[in-house]
């Protein structure tokens, strides 16, 4: 044995202090940012049945909720509403006193260093539960761009630092600096869902957002999962138009477009790790099939080696708790 020649790698794995002095890459609770479902109505805090710890609030439970939050070090939430009240044209997504520019209110008002990130989408808003306007059972885009344009001003009047239009109709990007610009919100960024897929781990969101499409599905305008050179188009196209920040959706089976994305441009990259990648790891940790808190940490950091710098999680808490401890 004396003879042989091979490096050894387990010399700097020999202990965890080791381990931790030559570790690459870190999970941060400032990583995470924390996803919300806002309803109308009291007193409403529903767990939503397929996302165990996940719950549906009405805006007088929302501080309670951000209180939490925010002493667990997490420092920014995305907004989802669900609102009462759904037509063909989505107007609740940018009426002035919708749920999620209500939402954004309760929040600034009371936690002004809480950084409101306002999903900028129809979905959740439109009877038929598709992206934009509908016409002969197609998705119009630019009509639709028009409404997002809408939305998103009413987002940031109401006080959001941060705009996240889902849509993927083309040039939404251009459509929504435009408006912001021209209402005089400039300095409001826009956190684009530049790479998001038609992807099957959505499920559990569209119970969660009650946006299930009536009719149809999305593959017209989200992305084919068999798609990676797509990808980088897209992401060109929205540095192009003025985006600030890149999100990948979903997370597990797409990181190597993480990777991608990072590798290609010189703008934070977003990870969301979906409803559908958290209800799998909840249900086998209930079933006493994994370890839960071993799990996600290691799901969480391989994000972060993939090229992700923000964590859309609805972990958050969770993770921030077992951050702690360490």
């Amino acid at each position: 044995m004396k003879h042989l020649e091979f490096s050894r790698h387990r010399r700097l794995r020999q202990s965890a202090n080791m381990r931790a002095l030559v570790r690459e890459n870190h999970l941060r609770t400032e990583d995470l940012i924390y996803p919300l479902f806002i309803v109308e109505g009291e007193n409403v805090k529903t767990e939503v049945s397929s996302m165990p710890g996940v719950y549906h609030l009405s805006l007088d439970r929302l501080k309670a909720e951000i209180t939490e939050v925010e002493a667990l070090g997490i420092k920014s939430v995305l907004l989802f509403g669900v609102p009462k009240e759904k037509d063909e044209l989505g107007c609740q997504a940018y009426h002035d006193h919708g749920i999620v520019q209500e939402a954004t209110r309760v929040i600034k008002r009371d936690f002004p260093d809480m950084v409101v990130i306002a999903d900028t989408c129809l979905c959740e808003y439109t009877s038929h539960g598709h992206c934009g306007v509908i016409e002969n059972g197609k998705v119009l885009n630019d009509p639709s761009l028009e409404l997002l344009g809408k939305t998103a001003v009413s987002q940031a009047k109401a006080g959001a630092d941060i705009i996240a239009p889902s849509n993927m109709m083309d040039g939404f990007v251009v459509a929504i600096r435009f408006a912001l610009d021209e209402a005089g919100f400039q300095d409001v960024p826009i956190m684009s869902y530049a790479v998001k897929y038609s992807s099957a781990f959505y499920g559990p969101f569209r119970e969660a957002a009650e946006s299930t499409p009536q009719f149809g599905d999305r593959k017209s305008y989200q992305m084919d999962p068999a798609n990676r050179l797509e990808a980088m188009r897209e992401a060109e196209s929205d540095v192009a138009e003025g985006a600030d920040f890149l999100i990948v959706k979903p997370g597990m089976p797409y990181l190597d477009i993480v990777r991608d994305v990072k590798n290609n441009f010189n703008l934070p990259v977003v990870i969301y790790n979906v409803s559908g990648e958290y209800s799998m790891v909840k249900a086998a940790a209930q079933n006493g099939w994994v370890d839960e808190k071993s799990i996600v940490m290691e799901m969480l950091t391989g994000m972060k080696r993939a090229g992700s710098d923000l964590i859309i999680t609805y972990h958050a808490k969770d993770a921030a708790r077992w951050l702690q401890e360490q």
